[in-house]
């Protein structure tokens, strides 16, 4: 009877440390984010939920096409979620709604919404990104801030996987639409 008792007794503990360190393991590594407004739209919709890897940038450099989470430069206590589409070195223009880096139009399969503002040139600087939404003419982004570079160290983390709603569920790709505007890809 003792032995029995023992035994579940070192279960019990055995599986309260897992949950423990399963919890320390996610708290540390990921983050849910809901998607406000239509910045991101029709890729992302307003009060979609998604995952963000924070860890993801301890092992590679931000790439174009991937979409970020970062605290806000114009509003610390809140986080965006935007596209990369300049690195740090690169030159970036807007001109007729068309993306230029370093002089070459930037093919976007993640089908944003265009608006015909100019912008640029300008470089990034060495330790940062330029993100613009893929609903341009609706977007916070890099164009409108006073200072248009992103410092990687505000980056919270790459868009991981979308939970919520149901339809849009699915891994994020940084070269192709998320899982909401796959249908309209065609």
């Amino acid at each position: 009877m003792i032995k029995q008792v023992g035994a579940i007794v070192r279960d019990v503990v055995e599986a309260l440390i897992l949950a423990i360190i399963l919890f320390l393991v996610l708290r540390v590594g990921v983050q849910s984010t809901v998607v406000e407004g239509a910045s991101m739209h029709p890729n992302f919709i307003d009060g979609e939920w998604v995952l963000v890897n924070k860890l993801a940038y301890k092992w590679h450099e931000p790439a174009r096409g991937e979409v970020i989470v970062f605290s806000a430069p114009d509003e610390p206590e809140k986080d965006y979620i935007k596209r990369i589409v300049g690195l740090s070195g690169e030159t970036v223009q807007i001109s007729s709604g068309q993306l230029r880096i370093d002089g070459v139009l930037l093919e976007e399969p993640w089908l944003p919404v265009l608006d015909q503002r100019a912008f640029g040139p300008f470089t990034v600087p060495a330790g940062h990104v330029f993100v613009m939404g893929d609903n341009r003419p609706q977007s916070n982004d890099s164009r409108s801030w006073s200072e248009p570079e992103l410092p990687i160290d505000r980056v919270v983390g790459k868009v991981w996987i979308s939970v919520w709603p149901l339809d849009t569920w699915g891994f994020v790709e940084s070269d192709r639409p998320s899982p909401a505007n796959a249908d309209n890809s065609g």
